[in-house]
């Protein structure tokens, strides 16, 4: 074992610390010994990653036929002009062009762009959640009898 030797701090008024192995254990013979932690030895198996054995790695089961699909799914009966003879779109994207027109300062609360926007938004996520569900469902067979 290492003889103890001690060191003087500066700054400490002169007080000594004692010179000790990192770590040490209370065994003076016998087999080296390692420490294991069962969490990090199960990640080595995985390439050093942290994953959860019951919750699915892709759980949102990307696809880009969903995105393409219900991107042009929304477009399509929102481009219909509905609206006074306008469509969704073509009122939401002149609006976009309308406050783009006055750019540094914001749109105002009372804009029609707020409308336009959380409607063809809210539309457009709903295509992409139920094309989701959809296309999910019939590939993975949740609707087959």
């Amino acid at each position: 074992m290492a003889a103890a030797a001690s060191s003087t701090v500066s700054g400490l008024a002169g007080a000594t610390l004692a010179r000790r192995p990192a770590f040490s254990t209370g065994f003076t013979t016998g087999a080296r010994v390692s420490a294991r932690n069962p969490v990090m030895t199960t990640n080595l198996e995985r390439n050093g990653r942290i994953t959860c054995m019951t919750f699915p790695r892709d759980w949102l089961r990307r696809d880009l036929n969903v995105i393409g699909f219900g991107l042009i799914g929304w477009i399509a009966p929102s481009s219909v002009p509905a609206i006074n003879g306008n469509s969704l779109t073509g009122l939401f994207f002149s609006s976009i062009g309308q406050e783009l027109s006055h750019f540094p300062s914001p749109p105002a609360l009372d804009s029609q762009f707020w409308l336009w926007l959380v409607t063809w938004h809210l539309g457009l996520f709903l295509a992409l959640t139920f094309g989701q569900i959809g296309f999910k469902g019939r590939t993975e067979g949740y609707f087959d009898k």
